[in-house]
């Protein structure tokens, strides 16, 4: 369940995935990583053009690391009231007219599947844990929601040709659904 798509290109639109849309729903993350500084890149380049390059990676978690981080992450709790902020954040991409977003309603042809109530709800609970936290707050919601949204929404034809993306129809859902709806 831990799958993350990275993408160099932030304005990229819907539709440019090498996979079918039910595929790329099963990815946790959408998460834009920008491109190299020319530092970086420098650096790669010189390591990846030698042909006697031999690297060997270094071990950071073991198996059971992992194991015992899952175990950590499922014990973080999550108030049923911040549960609730999660499934009305996810209608509220699927029928944003239900919740006065007029302009979102007429830009959302399909909005995100029960997949991304699930991994909302994860990922909240892996920052609770990365912020050393035992319970989730509503800030780790609204600050992975965009990377747990932005491949499960999709636009219609009109929202492209008026220059609307998925962040943005993201960013006036999270400002305009309340807590405790």
């Amino acid at each position: 369940p831990f799958l993350v798509l990275a993408t160099q290109n932030p304005v990229e639109q819907e539709g440019t995935f090498p996979l079918p849309e039910a595929q790329v729903d099963r990815f946790m993350l959408k998460v834009f990583m920008g491109y190299l500084s020319k530092e970086q890149e420098l650096e790669v380049m010189q390591k990846m053009s030698n042909m006697d390059f031999n690297y060997r990676p270094k071990v950071i978690l073991t198996k059971e690391d992992i194991s015992n981080i899952r175990q950590e992450i499922n014990k973080i709790t999550i108030s049923e009231t911040l549960e609730r902020y999660i499934i009305e954040l996810i209608f509220a991409t699927r029928k944003p007219g239900d919740y006065g977003l007029r302009d979102e309603a007429r830009y959302v042809q399909f909005g995100a599947s029960p997949r991304a109530t699930i991994n909302l709800n994860l990922a909240a609970k892996v920052l609770a844990y990365l912020d050393e936290r035992d319970y989730v707050l509503p800030e780790d919601i609204k600050e992975i929601a965009p990377d747990v949204l932005n491949h499960r929404i999709m636009l219609n034809y009109e929202a492209e040709a008026d220059g609307i993306t998925t962040m943005q129809v993201i960013d006036t859902i999270l400002r305009r659904v309340a807590i405790g709806r």
